[in-house]
């Protein structure tokens, strides 16, 4: 017998049902935890990119300008701005002190040795102490700078190569400085002398606060950046107004308009791969009771009212107000005229919609932020499926680990049956050869 096809092809038929079995479940195992991871995924991407847009700011009233040119504006992520308005007039910019050596050095030269005190206000006096190695214009500028005294030391080169030294220090009236120099073996340091008399140097500006007057209160700041007169907003001044400026609080509606744009199109995807999942005939989750109670959290959300207060208020409440509609096969529409329409009619109450979750503990990013965590629960959301999952595909893998050995090990008793009736075959043979020589004999004598 030929043993190398005989044997493997009993062992085929013994086995075969129940390899092909355990083959197709370990198939529809595969599948599922693929579906399960894909649309963990997702949920967890809607969920986490609509939270990063609400906490960014874009869709919360934005402050703005009446006069950019004279005062930009910009808001910070989180500000409360709706129905601001404010009048700013811009009496006088803040301003730096800067002074400037009235003549010119060579780059070469030491400008002398000893130290220089500079007090920059009210501050104590910092003192930089200066040798012949460096007190040339560049090295001097550059030690200046180093000693964190509160000015900055520069170096100007005019036509000829040579160089004059400015000093500038912080804008504000109380940051004006004075720098008086103490000679030391070379003398010379006290050309930098500012103020006090001082006529080796000229100040061509003065320190001076910014002057505001909004709302009819007039305050002083230090900076022409201010960012401490209206909560979450802070301004540029650029020039002096000529007239009063308004800061108005202006409703997002492009954005909005375009996230609720953005959002049906995300959960559209969603529910559609959410849906094929759980189909009732060919769905890889049709059985999963998480995958159907996230189908079922996702269709409520058109519905659950996204704005805190009472109901019997004005302006929309759910995304449905807005004119989020349900198709028949569950997939969402937007009737833009209404949507539109709300916007202009209710802003404040569309952007509370759609404020961050700590903000509203019940806006979309809220109740997206709860579908999330239901849905990969490690309890009974879909990282509890998974887990199930894959025991079951371990299962499977040990089930088939074993049959293989079962397989081998009937391989091998039945090779070894076969061997053996081959060798009484072949016995049994040899014994017939011999009787038949014998016969033939006796038969050939007679």
């Amino acid at each position: 017998m030929d043993l190398s096809t005989l044997v493997p092809s009993l062992i085929e038929a013994q086995f075969a049902t129940k390899t092909a079995a355990l083959q197709a479940r370990a198939d529809t195992l595969t599948a599922q935890i693929s579906t399960v991871s894909s649309i963990k995924s997702a949920i967890t991407d809607f969920a986490s990119a609509l939270a990063s847009l609400a906490q960014g700011g874009t869709l919360a009233t934005q402050a703005t300008s009446s006069d950019p040119a004279t005062m930009s504006v910009t808001t910070a992520a989180g500000a409360k701005l709706a129905g601001m308005s404010k009048s700013i007039t811009i009496n006088a910019l803040a301003s730096a002190q800067v002074s400037s050596t009235k003549t010119s050095f060579s780059k070469t030269a030491s400008l002398g040795t000893g130290s220089l005190s500079i007090q920059v206000g009210t501050k104590d006096a910092v003192s930089v102490s200066f040798t012949e190695e460096d007190s040339t214009p560049e090295r001097l500028a550059a030690k200046i700078n180093a000693a964190n005294t509160g000015i900055k030391a520069s170096v100007v080169t005019d036509a000829n190569g040579d160089a004059f030294l400015s000093f500038t220090g912080a804008s504000g009236k109380d940051n004006g400085f004075t720098i008086t120099a103490s000679e030391g073996d070379t003398p010379g340091l006290a050309r930098l002398n500012v103020g006090n008399g001082a006529t080796g140097t000229a100040t061509s500006t003065n320190a001076a606060n910014a002057s505001i007057t909004m709302d009819g209160v007039t305050v002083e700041r230090a900076s022409n950046t201010v960012n401490d007169l209206v909560p979450g907003v802070t301004m540029t001044l650029s020039a002096v107004s000529t007239k009063p400026l308004s800061l108005t609080g202006s409703a997002p509606s492009s954005a909005l308009s375009t996230v609720v744009a953005n959002f049906v199109a995300t959960y559209n995807d969603n529910m559609t791969a959410l849906n094929k999942a759980i189909d009732p005939m060919t769905g890889e989750l049709r059985s999963d009771p998480a995958a159907r109670s996230l189908a079922q959290s996702m269709r409520t959300l058109t519905t659950t009212k996204l704005v805190p207060g009472d109901d019997l208020d004005l302006g929309p409440k759910t995304l449905a107000d807005l004119g989020v509609r349900t198709e028949k096969d569950g997939t969402l529409s937007i009737d833009q005229v209404r949507l539109t329409k709300t916007l202009s009619d209710f802003p404040d109450s569309v952007e509370k919609m759609f404020q961050p979750s700590g903000d509203n503990l019940i806006g979309l990013s809220a109740r997206m932020n709860s579908v999330q965590l239901s849905a990969t629960s490690s309890v009974y959301g879909l990282t509890a499926s998974a887990s199930n999952l894959n025991q079951a595909q371990k299962d499977v893998s040990d089930q088939q680990s074993r049959l293989s050995d079962n397989r081998n090990r009937a391989s091998d008793a039945m090779t070894a049956r076969f061997s053996a009736m081959n060798s009484r075959v072949s016995a049994y043979k040899s014994v017939q050869n011999f009787m038949d020589q014998q016969v033939k004999m006796w038969t050939k004598s007679n």
